[in-house]
């Protein structure tokens, strides 16, 4: 008898073989993995408990999601792992983008500090060209190198290396950083409309262009050498200088500045010059001089050309002589007279000409006096009397003055010792010539005594004291009408200063009067000197010498008493001693010690 083994029963052998095997590849699967030794470890256990299940006859379908989820969680913790590796090793920059100023000229670097670049190529570019590709240098140019790692060098600036420069790290997505690089350019001129040198006659306008570049752009100013502007200012924030109605001042150096601070300032000149006919000055219209002596005659003369100038006495041309010396000193011209003659003494003239005109001034050689110098105080020490003095220079002996003097009329501004009127010339002209001025001699001052009565007269060489008949302090006269008052120099003097004092007596007391004075040499009268205002006081001062003329001084002794002498430099008075003493003499000196 034959026994079989039921069907089911090998169906579950099989089964169990086939599960069996099954987990077996699952094993081999995670053998055959990149898996860790306690993954492993995971993975042998697995089958048995399969096989444990198997035995207890749960679905393999359970065994093999177990299996899948395990193998997915491996999975997911090897990649966590793997990128947090290489973020740890990528390539990153430690420079950071910034922006440089260089001026023209220095040498340019630029920093790109990079970590992590061993498998990674960094280059450098400007725009589309590449500059460097690791450490090899692919530009021409010879300015251009690597220094100190990737940091980028180019030596001697140029304005064209101005821009943006990148650094790149060649990764699948290329990370790179970006210097933008500006140069600054020192100022330069390189405009100047006149070309450095201009000439224009007189009246014309003038337009001067500068123009100048550099980074960043200059401000241009106009300044004059050794002068203002002829605005009158010092300085023109301008690139354009005009200038109107040109004369002689207005010539010169002109200089353009351009400034941007960066390096040294830029400058350049323009030398305008003024073409224009001569302008003649003198130095002095009036030249006194005398017999024996030299004189200088001066013409300032300007001229662009150069004028030539030629001199003249009346209208005959002088020519170089032993006596007639002629010089030039950039635009003084001087006609020298040595030991002059009376015949030298006239009218000369300059005579200037160039391309463009002529022109003529004339001079006076004269031998007659100065004007003369009032030098006695503004204010009398005495309420009805002043003592004048004044001095003048001659190189001829003075003959004789001429005093004249009045109450200041009202109306008139009395500034320093001088008046603040017009009318005073033109009145004492017009008075001199009047019936209602009076007018006294010197010469007669002596004839007549009349009580304490007083005039003074005097001369270079010493002053005499008088009286003169018929005024004293009863004089009166109009409000503006003038006194006239001719004075001999006696004696003679033959310094070149000399001078004379007059006490001119009954004035009012408190009051203003003025004064003028010419004087006359053998050659004639001096020019009337300006007016010269004296005040009396409210009250007298020292003790009045007319006090004494009543005890018995007599006229010729009061004369020898106030003379008064002038040096050739200085007015030195000295007292002289009377010629007769008496009583009342020796009371007198007494009371003047």
């Amino acid at each position: 008898m034959h026994l079989t083994k039921p069907c089911g029963s090998n169906s579950r052998s099989s089964s169990s073989s086939n599960n069996s095997n099954k987990g077996g590849a699952i094993a081999n699967t995670f053998h055959s993995s990149k898996s860790s030794n306690k993954m492993a470890r995971i993975t042998r256990t697995i089958s048995p408990q399969r096989h444990h299940i198997h035995q207890r006859s749960l679905p393999h379908t359970l065994l093999l999601a177990v299996a899948a989820i395990a193998l997915l969680q491996l999975h997911n913790l090897e990649s966590v792992s793997a990128q947090s590796m290489m973020t740890k090793n990528e390539p990153m920059f430690i420079s950071r983008s910034e922006t440089f100023k260089f001026i023209t000229g220095e040498t340019i670097v630029l920093p790109c500090e990079v970590a992590n670049t061993d498998t990674y190529v960094v280059a450098w570019k400007r725009g589309i060209a590449i500059l460097t590709a690791g450490s090899v240098k692919v530009t021409p140019d010879p300015r251009v190198r690597l220094v100190n790692g990737f940091n980028l060098q180019i030596r001697e600036a140029l304005p064209t290396d101005a821009g943006d420069y990148i650094c790149q790290i060649a990764t699948m997505d290329p990370r790179e950083i970006t210097h933008t690089v500006e140069i600054l350019v020192p100022p330069r001129i390189h405009h100047i409309s006149t070309g450095g040198h201009l000439q224009v006659k007189k009246g014309s306008s003038v337009r001067i262009e500068c123009s100048a570049t550099g980074n960043p752009m200059p401000n241009v100013t106009w300044s004059r050498k050794n002068n203002i502007l002829p605005n009158g200012e010092e300085k023109l924030h301008s690139h354009v200088l005009s200038i109107e109605n040109v004369d002689r001042h207005k010539g010169g150096v002109y200089i353009c500045t351009a400034n941007n601070r960066v390096g040294q300032p830029a400058s350049s000149q323009v030398v305008l010059h003024v073409l224009y006919s001569p302008e003649i000055a003198v130095e002095r219209p009036v030249v006194f001089s005398g017999e024996g002596h030299e004189a200088m005659l001066v013409c300032i003369v300007h001229g662009e050309t150069q004028p030539e100038v030629i001199w003249f006495k009346d209208t005959m041309q002088l020519d170089t002589t032993e006596r007639h010396i002629m010089e030039t000193r950039g635009s003084r011209h001087t006609l020298i007279i040595r030991k002059v003659h009376p015949q030298d003494f006239g009218n000369y003239s300059c005579v200037a000409e160039n391309q463009l005109g002529k022109a003529r001034k004339t001079l006076q050689l004269s031998g007659k006096p100065n004007v003369a110098v009032f030098n006695s105080p503004p204010i009398s020490q005495y309420k009805d009397r002043y003592n004048i003095s004044w001095a003048v220079d001659s190189h001829s002996p003075i003959e004789e003055y001429k005093l004249s003097f009045r109450k200041l009329p009202q109306g008139h501004e009395v500034v320093g010792n001088a008046i603040d009127s017009q009318s005073s010339s033109s009145s004492l002209s017009s008075s001199q010539s009047s019936s209602s001025s009076s007018q006294m001699y010197g010469s007669g001052l002596h004839s007549h005594h009349m009580g304490s009565n007083i005039g003074g007269v005097g001369g270079a060489g010493g002053v005499g004291m008088g009286s003169y008949a018929g005024y004293g302090n009863l004089m009166h006269w109009g409000r503006n009408d003038w006194r006239n008052v001719v004075l001999p120099a006696i004696p003679v003097s033959h310094h070149y200063s000399q001078g004379m004092s007059y006490m001119v007596r009954g004035l009012d007391p408190d009051q203003h009067y003025e004064a003028t004075v010419q004087s006359r040499n053998r050659y004639g009268w001096s020019d009337l000197t300006n007016s010269f205002v004296f005040s009396t006081s409210s009250n007298d001062g020292p003790v009045d010498l007319s006090t004494f003329l009543n005890h018995g001084l007599s006229d010729n002794e009061m004369r020898d008493l106030s003379v008064t002498f002038y040096g050739s430099s200085a007015i030195n008075r000295q007292k002289l001693g009377l010629l007769a003493l008496s009583s009342a003499t020796l009371i007198l000196s007494l009371v003047l010690a």
